[in-house]
């Protein structure tokens, strides 16, 4: 623990911060005792079980949680188990969904964090390391799910044997559309640009197949495209692939995909929104089907908040916290018109995505309110909760009967937001006035300078890193004209160098024959073309030159 309450951090949410580490250790621990090398404790039972595909993901989950909350030496402890003991060459169903969010997110993030955490990271890192090979191991294995004639994923896919032959074709849309962020962060972090191509086809296709009226579906067969569930709402079933469009647009600089949500955000607008609720509507024709508030929805105010729409996002919150403070958690099911808990609906899995609202609105706005939401979400669950091995699902709002189960997000996201929320200073708040600077393979690259973005299981993924692992084309192609010029100079014969491809630049790659045959006063043309609007203007390497020194060559 830090010492006195630091810039911003009063003395209460000093006490609410610490309050929220001990129910962490309170569940991680239990979860290490009792319930590991299984996926998730059961607290009424002080055991374990394997929930989403042996893969000990509570452990997986928590490892980021670990560094945010400052324990340095734990999450090293932790990725040295998780290097001896995780196997993803099993004859496991696994979901695909959960699987990449969960497994390849929680991997990935741990990865871009290694080396805050003081862990001794190879050569080429951020570019290579044992926790990047295990991410896009786990990732190779959903692979073959994509191999559908519409492009979208199955949702669920052996890890041994691929696709069953016997596989439902229907699919949730988020989830095929909830890939981006992890996907494209492996192609831009190993060069295999297949993680991000799959990503971008699958979000593409349901944009694609959306109504005449601008919405999505909640189920749709991957084979045919046809919808089969077609009720379109914000909630259950579609929620991250908005979410998804958005992160992949701040994380990739990306137009299109913030241009898609864009539209989508109009419709729901549109057909969805009443009094700053967002019902269940028909998606071709817009009429009501489900008025109901569902938990899930709850993390629309914070991706609002993203897009810089505060004001509507701070309505939809209150909405969503009356019915916090009137149950002491969200009902997964609430309905709107009679202010009631809808029948076998009424269990709070400690869900996280009211918390997260808070959070983020709380770094946009710093109203009070946000504070309340988090004291009070720290009260409930501690008292409807907290059990001797753990924190227990509950089952049933009206009663608090409990469950036997807590699921690996209670560590990942619940906790993780809540503390973040407390802690203003954490290094994730970072605004770019501290960062480290790292020398890899392909040149010199800024990280740890804050702007993170968090997959839908809050898992933390430094966008700079995306930046790190490819050479830049301009720079690269000055570097050849200069050893053409100096070498023509030295030698009579002609002296050819071929050039490297470039890594994560998707379908567009050029093989590296093709590359090393263009003439370099095409190359020294190309540099001319515009610089994106999403990006900032690199200075030209023969300027650097010129201010960093001269280059020395021998005549051997």
């Amino acid at each position: 623990v830090r010492g006195p309450a630091g810039p911003g951090l009063s003395a209460p949410c000093l006490c609410r911060r610490e309050r929220v580490r001990a129910m962490f250790y309170h569940a991680y621990e239990h979860y290490l005792e009792s319930a590991f090398p299984y996926d998730e404790l059961r607290p009424l039972t002080c055991d374990g079980q394997d929930t989403w595909g042996s893969f000990s993901l509570t452990l997986i989950d928590a490892l980021d949680t670990l560094l945010i909350l400052g324990n340095v030496s734990e999450f090293q402890r932790v990725v040295n188990v998780l290097q001896d003991g995780v196997d993803f060459d099993i004859d496991v169903n696994a979901s695909v969904f959960e699987t990449n969010i969960r497994v390849v997110g929680g991997l990935l993030s741990a990865h871009l964090l290694s080396r805050k955490a003081g862990l001794e990271v190879e050569a080429g890192w951020p570019c290579s390391g044992p926790l990047l090979r295990m991410a896009e191991e786990a990732a190779r294995k959903l692979l073959p799910a994509f191999q559908t004639p519409t492009g979208m994923p199955y949702g669920t896919v052996n890890l041994l044997h691929g696709v069953n032959p016997g596989e439902t074709p229907v699919t949730c849309t988020a989830g095929i559309g909830t890939f981006i962020v992890e996907f494209a962060t492996l192609s831009h972090l190993t060069g295999d640009p297949v993680f991000e191509d799959v990503a971008r086809k699958a979000l593409k296709a349901l944009w694609k197949n959306r109504s005449d009226i601008g919405l999505v579906g909640n189920h749709i067969d991957v084979v045919t495209a046809k919808w089969v569930a077609q009720d379109a709402g914000i909630g259950a079933g579609v929620d991250s692939y908005f979410e998804y469009l958005v992160k992949g647009a701040i994380l990739l600089q990306d137009k299109e995909l913030m241009s898609m949500f864009l539209e989508y955000n109009k419709a729901i607008k549109n057909y969805t929104k009443f009094d700053d609720w967002y019902l269940w509507v028909q998606m071709y024709k817009g009429t009501v089907s489900m008025p109901v508030f569902q938990s899930l929805e709850a993390y629309w105010p914070g991706l609002q908040s993203l897009i810089g729409d505060v004001d509507n996002a701070m309505r939809t919150f209150l909405n969503y916290y009356t019915v916090w403070k009137q149950f002491g958690g969200l009902p997964e099911f609430y309905n709107i018109p009679q202010g009631y808990t809808v029948d076998k609906r009424e269990g709070y899995p400690l869900r996280p995505e009211l918390i997260e609202s808070a959070m983020y609105l709380y770094r946009a706005t710093r109203d009070p309110t946000l504070l309340e939401l988090g004291r009070d979400a720290v009260e409930s669950i501690e008292k409807i909760s907290k059990v001797d091995c753990g924190f227990a699902t509950i089952k049933d709002l009206r009663d608090h009967r409990l469950d036997n189960r807590m699921e690996s997000f209670f560590l990942a996201e619940t906790i993780k937001y809540l503390y973040l929320l407390f802690d203003p200073d954490n290094f994730i708040h970072n605004d770019g006035s501290d960062f480290d600077v790292v020398v890899t393979p392909f040149g010199e690259c800024v990280l740890s300078a804050g702007g993170y973005i968090f997959n839908t299981e809050a898992h933390p993924i430094d966008p700079a890193a995306l930046h790190c692992c490819r050479k830049r084309k301009q720079e690269q192609w000055e570097v050849e004209d200069l050893m053409r010029e100096f070498y023509s100079r030295k030698k009579s014969k002609k002296f050819t160098l071929k050039r490297a491809p470039d890594r994560g630049e998707g379908e567009n790659a050029k093989d590296p024959e093709d590359a090393s045959s263009e003439k370099a006063g095409e190359k020294r043309n190309s540099k001319k073309s515009s610089h994106s609007l999403l990006s900032c203007p690199s200075q030209s390497f023969n300027s650097k030159l010129a201010v960093l020194g001269q280059v020395f060559l021998d005549n051997t």
